[in-house]
């Protein structure tokens, strides 16, 4: 778990995320254990990482957002009250291991009051496994390098948000949000 940990310091250090932002977490348990996705859901390994990353995100104040499988179209899980917060309207679906995936179903089963959303739009993301998080993402999308470039055989690739740049050659830019 000491990968996971690794990732989320090191996101969490680049991102310059504040208390009440959301992290979107995509995770294939079958990718970190060196399996195609969707092959070796492993809600054991998903159980670990989520308490590593919540634990992780809670000490800042980050909001956790995981990300379901295809199965259930990438819908998310996070607290009903970040979703009330940034006015998203539940769906009425819990994740399982095999529809929605084992992080998916880690987190709604470690969260205090979880709902699930259709889509966020996230401050930032940790994709482990190719699980494509892009998606909830608010624009603009920047990718953050990592040291720690896997969690045990998946890769990681992990973004912050910016504001986008409007304007021209002659626009001066705010260095504080780049």
């Amino acid at each position: 778990m000491q990968e996971t940990k690794q990732v989320v310091t090191e996101l969490l250090e680049c991102a310059k995320l504040k208390p009440g932002d959301i992290c979107v977490i995509g995770c294939s348990t079958s990718e970190v254990t060196g399996n195609n996705p969707g092959t070796n859901s492993t809600p054991e390994l998903a159980e670990e990482m989520f308490q590593v990353i919540y634990k992780e995100l809670q000490a800042k104040g980050i909001n956790i957002a995981a990300q379901c499988c295809e199965h259930l179209n990438r819908a998310i899980v996070l607290e009903a009250s970040v979703a009330e917060k940034y006015g998203l309207e539940p769906v009425n679906v819990i994740p399982q291991p095999k529809a929605g995936g084992s992080f998916a179903t880690a987190t709604y089963k470690g969260l205090n009051n979880p709902v699930v959303v259709e889509k966020v739009r996230a401050h930032a993301g940790i994709d482990i496994g190719g699980v494509l998080i892009g998606m909830h993402l608010k624009e603009t999308a920047v990718p953050v390098p990592l040291k720690q470039r896997t969690i045990g055989e998946a890769r990681i690739i992990a973004a912050r948000t910016r504001p986008k740049f409007v304007g021209g050659g002659r626009a001066v830019y705010d260095e504080s949000l780049m």
